[in-house]
């Protein structure tokens, strides 16, 4: 066993259900994000920017769309065996099922420790925005002799309900884990914020091998339910502060750390807000830890005419006449034709937006053609009848299907959702 080498599983295979529509078709992690990413480019960018170039992916709902961006997208090089992302669906070496938690996922995958041998272990999600030096994470688990590490961070005590909750001394030995708790115990110095799993692990491989393989035969699939609390007992759990992360890059006017939850339509659009901007809290362009994603090679935007404010443009995409764009986000290979006022907007890729149409606080998700004159985001009553609506009043159209992109290409493209 090598005590340097360390091995990532992501855990990818992320349902969405507070997405839909736009996971219909594709989990969560596959869903775009931005002008050019997906939400897993961000954990992916993260290990790779860390040093972390072993990573298997464990993907299981509707996963298609995520195997093809990852083949694109995030292939190594031959010359560099160790030096991979690779997806891997659940391979039921232990019996008929799918995976049943995140504990069990890794179980179904201790082959693949066996082969590497690393020392440790990390097992990170695959549903956030974010950027994070994980080799800081690394210093700090070693630096105290742990054997698990979790990644947590401060959050709302209102919000911590849906998190594990972490009581940590000084040096960030955990004392006590609750999972989900009805009441979150807050923290020692502010009765209005609790300490929260992210959900990021580092482990000592030989334990976390031992604790599932123990989970197994007890029939514990999961670890903030299971497995944790039990390691509590036993082992060395030290909990990382996110917050005192830094990253290479960051502007002035940037947060000094960011994190976000995109599980629903408003987290998913709000979060959209905070990369648009002279001064944006996540600058996405910062080439000492940049974000990788496709490497399309398509045409850059063309802009004929119109009124452009504090917005994104994708590749290839063609903005006509007569438009006015404002605070919107624009994918690749979307067309805007004449006298089209677009607000505060999300268009995703292979969409066509047809002369005359009015949008507002709308995402229009992949392969859609807006009919010429449609209206939508200024009558909510009429637009909750038609489309899915979020408790914000967000309006999500549902993708159409890959058809329409038949007729809207232009050139070479890749129309998988």
């Amino acid at each position: 066993m090598s005590t340097n080498r360390i091995i990532a599983f992501v855990m990818a295979g992320g349902e969405g259900s507070r997405l839909q529509p736009l996971t219909a078709s594709r989990s969560k992690p596959a869903v775009p994000f931005g002008a050019r990413y997906r939400i897993v480019d961000f954990v992916l960018s993260n290990l790779v920017n860390s040093g972390i170039h072993t990573i298997y992916l464990l993907v299981q709902y509707k996963s298609q769309s995520l195997i093809e961006h990852v083949r694109r997208s995030w292939r190594g090089s031959p010359l560099l065996p160790d030096q991979f992302v690779t997806v891997v669906p659940p391979q039921m070496r232990t019996g008929p099922n799918w995976f049943q938690g995140t504990a069990d996922a890794i179980y179904q995958n201790l082959n693949l420790i066996d082969q590497h041998a690393p020392g440790l272990v990390a097992v990170f999600g695959a549903d956030h925005i974010y950027r994070m030096d994980i080799s800081q994470m690394v210093d700090f688990h070693r630096e105290r002799g742990a054997d698990v590490t979790i990644a947590a961070m401060p959050v709302p005590i209102e919000e911590a309900v849906g998190f594990g909750v972490i009581d940590a001394d000084r040096d960030g030995r955990i004392r006590e884990f609750q999972e989900k708790p009805a009441q979150p115990r807050p923290l020692p110095d502010d009765p209005d914020r609790a300490f929260a799993s992210m959900g990021n692990y580092l482990f000592r491989s030989d334990i976390l091998v031992e604790a599932l393989e123990e989970a197994q035969r007890r029939g514990e699939t999961d670890f903030g339910r299971h497995v944790l609390p039990r390691l509590l007992t036993e082992r060395r759990l030290f909990a990382y502060n996110f917050f005192d992360n830094r990253v290479p890059g960051l502007r002035d006017y940037e947060a000094p750390v960011y994190w976000r939850d995109v599980g629903s339509i408003d987290a998913y659009y709000a979060t959209h807000r905070d990369v648009l901007g002279a001064k944006p809290p996540f600058d996405v362009f910062n080439p000492a830890w940049p974000i990788y994603s496709s490497n399309y090679q398509g045409p850059v935007a063309r802009i004929l005419g119109g009124e452009l404010r504090n917005s994104l443009l994708g590749a290839a995409t063609v903005i006509h006449e007569g438009c006015r764009i404002h605070n919107s986000i624009i994918r690749r290979e979307t067309v805007v034709e004449e006298d089209v006022v677009l607000e505060d907007c999300i268009l995703m890729d292979f969409s066509r937006v047809s002369r005359g149409a009015r949008l507002r606080r709308v995402i229009v998700d992949r392969h859609n053609l807006i009919e010429p004159g449609t209206v939508i985001g200024h009558d909510p009553e009429q637009d909750r009848t038609r489309y899915h609506m979020s408790p914000g009043g967000v309006i999500v159209v549902p993708g159409g299907p890959p058809s329409y992109f038949a007729r809207l290409r232009r050139g070479a493209s890749f129309a998988y959702t």
